[in-house]
């Protein structure tokens, strides 16, 4: 296994989270500083309040965002909603979906590694924040059809990925 020296502290002109809590104050979405290292932002989309959880991880140089939506799903549900996970999870590019066993709760997870003291951009928070917001609003059905409308993964799935073509 390879050995890497990385006890090595670096001095950061800033915390990173405060970026993530000017971007939250200038979209006027509700937050509160939990602690130095987390921040927790609530986004409201088109199907459901996004409660989101930015955290930093000093010891890995890492922003690590976690945005879950309100639904608790119910243990005879899971095995199906896990299923769910796995075929969602086969689509995307960036990020991934979790189901929190403890608390029941599906979220959306993503990291951004800012090794070496690198400094994360506007941009990139943006686009963290927006990858998050945009994964949950694209399967947030998929996961209330398997939860409360009793179908299977593949067809919760089937269900996200319709594309509509124009209006009505």
């Amino acid at each position: 296994m390879m050995d890497l020296d990385l006890d090595a502290e670096l001095d950061r002109p800033s915390n990173p989270l405060d970026l993530f809590e000017r971007l939250a104050a200038l979209n006027d979405w509700t937050f509160d500083r939990d602690s130095e290292d987390e921040l927790s932002v609530s986004v409201t989309g088109g199907w459901s309040e996004y409660h989101i959880a930015i955290t930093w991880l000093t010891e890995v140089e890492a922003l690590h965002i976690a945005c879950a939506f309100d639904l608790k799903v119910p243990e005879r549900r899971r095995s199906e909603v896990l299923q769910l996970v796995g075929l969602v999870n086969e689509q995307l590019w960036l990020g991934h979906f979790d189901l929190w066993s403890s608390e029941g709760v599906v979220m959306y997870r993503h990291a951004l590694l800012l090794s070496g003291g690198a400094e994360p951009t506007e941009e990139q928070a943006a686009a963290l924040v927006k990858s998050a917001v945009e994964a949950c609003e694209r399967y947030y059905q998929a996961f209330q059809f398997v939860v409360w409308a009793g179908k299977t993964a593949k067809e919760g799935m089937e269900g996200a990925i319709l594309e509509t073509a124009g209006e009505a």
